[in-house]
């Protein structure tokens, strides 16, 4: 079963990004390191697999 986005919203903000806003239903997330990622949707739609690997690797990067 997919994760919901307010998911994948969380991992984002525990790991470091912060939301610098967005138009309609997209939001652009950016950590200091200069790392960004932009999900779209509402917050409790299902996270498309695109979204759900982008956010791993991210965060991911943003921690090594």
């Amino acid at each position: 079963m997919p994760r919901k986005l307010r998911d994948l919203i969380a991992d984002l903000e525990k790991a470091g990004f912060t939301n610098r806003g967005g138009k309609g239903s997209h939001r652009n997330y950016i950590h200091p390191r200069g790392l960004r990622v932009t999900l779209s949707g509402h917050v409790g739609d299902d996270a498309l697999h695109y979204q759900e690997k982008e956010v791993r690797r991210k965060i991911a990067l943003c921690q090594s």
